[in-house]
């Protein structure tokens, strides 16, 4: 990363790290000295212990120290991921995939640590490598806007300030968007649990045919073709991620077709996850007519007694939920629902009005939850690029007042 010499204020110069700063390349001791009964110095092989920002607490210690970091000194990740940086709060023993960066007496850590922070993503290393990766020599290399070290903490103190403000009315965009999300929710789960109590239940299998995924082999995957394969990953709850890795098909004989082609209007459901995250069992309705349906997803095909939509909304509540994953199998930590379970499962039955009405309902509160969510969203997307502006103008010199960063 090269810092060009710009119209900076007067007293300010543009300095390598090197010049002001010891960089210690981080060395891992052989693995026979490691251990995870506290014994010797605490070490840190990369950023899997990263905070916010300062470094969290040991998982493994050794007995053998090769390279310390000390506390307050600026630690960089070296190895994929290139360029994240956190505090060492105590020392430390660094392994190859950290660098502790010290700062010498013209700097204040605040303001390179800031400085780092906001440049991470600009910060490159060698490519082609097993390991994308950043050297010594490289580090010292960081070109910097330098200021007198008065100014510097004059700096970080408004930088606090600011980004103090920016985190609390962060932290409210994102209660509020949690309670519009949760407000939902709740309305959906009150509507059916009324429904499925107080009226006839049918088990999908007597309302719907549920076919399971075809097992396409990745290797006649393309980039591009007339039919997608629609695979776990494009799956989320009301959602198709068509560019989330998409892969095509071409030329499939009737048979295939017949069996993988996805129809409008039919319901999808994700059957293969983490058990402790439950992140599957994600349902979508389908819209159009060239997806295909890959492995360890199912379909749900409704007749017309049973309106795709009710049953997706029914299917986001706990109601449904709970009968699902009661039938999951799997090994310790990934989980699997089978067909059976799926067809096996009870939903509401009520009148096709009766849906369509519950439908309509569930619509208008689920808009006026989107559009809260939309504006609360944008609040933070907002309050993320205010503070990218308030470190692009600190480390140009144009922090003038603090009245110029009042929120």
């Amino acid at each position: 990363m090269n810092v060009r010499q710009a119209q900076l204020p007067e007293g300010w110069e543009i300095k390598n790290l090197g010049e002001v700063c010891k960089v210690i390349a981080g060395q891992s001791p052989e693995g026979k000295f490691y251990n995870s009964e506290g014994k010797g110095m605490p070490f840190y092989q990369g950023k899997k212990e990263y905070g916010e920002k300062y470094i969290g607490k040991p998982t493994k210690w050794t007995t053998k120290v090769t390279k310390e970091a000390e506390a307050g000194d600026i630690l960089m990740s070296v190895r994929a991921p290139v360029g994240p940086v956190n505090f060492a709060t105590q020392q430390i023993c660094i392994g190859r995939g950290l660098a502790a960066i010290r700062v010498g007496k013209t700097v204040d850590r605040e303001y390179l640590y800031n400085f780092l922070v906001h440049h991470e993503n600009e910060i490159e290393g060698n490519t082609g490598a097993v390991f994308n990766s950043i050297n010594k020599k490289q580090i010292e290399s960081i070109g910097f806007p330098l200021p007198p070290l008065p100014e510097q903490q004059h700096i970080v103190s408004i930088l606090d300030g600011a980004f103090a403000a920016i985190d609390k009315a962060k932290a409210n965009a994102e209660q509020n968007l949690k309670n519009a999300k949760e407000l939902f929710e709740s309305y959906l789960q009150g509507v059916f649990l009324e429904v499925f109590d107080s009226n006839d239940k049918r088990k999908i299998k007597e309302l719907a045919k549920v076919v399971g995924g075809y097992s396409f082999k990745s290797k006649d995957f393309k980039k591009a073709g007339k039919y997608q394969v629609i695979r776990m990953g494009n799956v989320r709850p009301g959602i198709i991620r068509e560019n989330e890795n998409p892969v095509f098909m071409n030329d499939l004989d009737e048979k295939v077709l017949s069996r993988a082609l996805l129809q409008p209007d039919d319901v999808i459901i994700t059957q293969t996850g983490t058990k402790k995250k439950r992140d599957y069992g994600f349902t979508v309705i389908i819209e159009k007519d060239n997806y295909l349906l890959n492995q360890r997803i199912a379909a749900i095909r409704f007749d017309e007694l049973y309106l795709p939509k009710f049953f997706l909304y029914f299917s986001w509540t706990d109601l449904f939920k709970d009968q699902y994953f009661a039938n999951e199998t799997g090994t310790v930590g990934q989980g699997n629902v089978g067909i059976k379970a799926i067809t096996d499962a009870e939903v509401p039955f009520i009148s096709i009005e009766h849906q369509e009405q519950i439908i309509e309902n569930i619509e208008l509160i689920h808009s006026e939850t989107q559009r809260l969510e939309a504006i609360y969203q944008k609040k933070m997307d907002d309050l993320d690029e205010l503070k990218k502006s308030i470190l692009q103008k600190a480390f140009a010199g144009e922090l003038e007042t603090e009245k110029e960063l009042a929120l």
